[in-house]
């Protein structure tokens, strides 16, 4: 099947407003992306002007076409490169001027002489550029780097890259070597080339975006609103995989956490100041424990953790350390309420693994009643 170059643009074209109306309709439901979607679509559709105005560029005169289009088609690759910095706060408005301004330049000074060169080769050069930034750019998004889509468009932004870098610095020489005839193939080439790219990289995008919301959504599910603990879900799905496999054969244990007479002082100072006191402790017990431990609100004043290895077998003093610091710095953190907030504390230790985690809650749950029955702000062993 015979494509001219008409058809070819004319797909780029088609498939680029379709990726910028899909980006403007994403920010819908990604709220929160919506500046990054409004530039990521606005990129695209100054793309497919561009693409438009170089499909009918004979019709201008001289090089003005040429010009025109080039430069209109560069300004869409660096709407891109910005909207994909945006992802990581970043911009590029320096870098950016110094392209457009200097790919301008030389359509002013040496176009209408140069027309062919600066259109097959030069003009390249600054889209190869803006391109391996935009690669770059997702490369040092690290907080995306869970998301597959992330390194569909790195390699999608870095073979564009290499693609148009190659234009600029090899093809002169071939041509040299071979003869104009190379020009209309290589041009061939890259309509094939744009083609797959227009339709890669906004799919790659929108899935990035999306799959970056549903992240969120999901960790919002898990996560306790005033602590940002993990939730009693999570602790029983993150506790479930460290004390399986290899992990619950190590030493494991349980901390249960319950404050003492939390009730009184919800009716005593309002719920308000509970809360306070909920959130202090949280702090509080994620400085006390180490990082790796596993560490939930499983509802109203009660607390859970799971530690590992040397971690466990330490629980009993970190635990001890918990409740003093907490004892301590409750009555200096409540806005001078003076409040004598205590936790009672129940711990449950294996020494290679523990039957379930549910069991191993349960152990710990009981020694925290015993705690309680003893009066309160003291760790009991199961």
């Amino acid at each position: 099947m015979h494509f001219d170059l008409s058809t070819f643009y004319l797909l780029i074209v088609g498939t680029l407003l379709a990726g910028a109306g899909m980006m403007f309709w994403e920010r819908s439901l990604a709220a929160r992306r919506d500046k990054t979607l409004r530039i990521l679509g606005a990129g695209l559709v100054v793309l497919a002007v561009g693409c438009v105005v170089a499909l009918f560029r004979r019709f201008l005169p001289e090089a003005v076409g040429s010009a025109v289009s080039n430069l209109i088609i560069l300004a869409g690759y660096l709407l891109v490169l910005h909207g994909v910095a945006s992802f990581n706060g970043r911009r590029h408005l320096a870098a950016s001027l110094v392209m457009f301004v200097g790919m301008a330049l030389v359509w002013a000074i040496w176009g209408s002489r140069w027309q062919l060169i600066v259109w097959a080769y030069v003009s390249a050069l600054p889209i190869a550029l803006a391109s391996g930034m935009t690669a770059w750019e997702m490369w040092r998004c690290t907080a995306l780097a869970p998301l597959s889509a992330r390194r569909v468009v790195i390699a999608a932004e870095g073979i564009h890259a290499l693609f148009y870098a190659a234009r600029a610095f090899f093809l002169p020489s071939f041509v040299a070597a071979y003869g104009q005839d190379l020009l209309p193939v290589s041009s061939k080439i890259t309509m094939y080339e744009g083609v797959l790219f227009s339709v890669v990289m906004p799919m790659a995008l929108l899935k990035l975006v999306r799959d970056e919301a549903h992240g969120r959504l999901v960790r919002e599910a898990r996560t306790d609103y005033l602590t940002r603990m993990g939730n009693r879900r999570w602790f029983f799905e993150e506790g479930t995989r460290v004390s399986g496999g290899e992990a619950g054969q190590k030493a494991l244990s349980v901390l249960a956490f319950d404050l003492d007479r939390f009730k009184a002082i919800n009716d005593q100072h309002g719920h308000e100041t509970g809360d306070r006191v909920l959130a202090l402790f949280a702090e509080i017990v994620r400085g006390v424990l180490p990082s790796g431990t596993v560490l939930a609100r499983m509802g109203g004043e009660e607390f859970a953790a799971l530690l590992a290895g040397d971690d466990a077998r330490r629980a009993r003093l970190l635990g001890e350390t918990v409740a003093r610091q907490f004892a301590e710095t409750v009555l200096d953190r409540t806005d001078g309420v003076g409040i004598g907030a205590t936790v009672s504390i129940g711990l449950a230790q294996f020494e290679r693994g523990m039957p379930s985690l549910t069991e191993g809650l349960a152990a710990a749950d009981q020694a925290l009643y015993q705690a309680k029955s003893r009066g309160g702000n003291r760790l009991e062993l199961a």
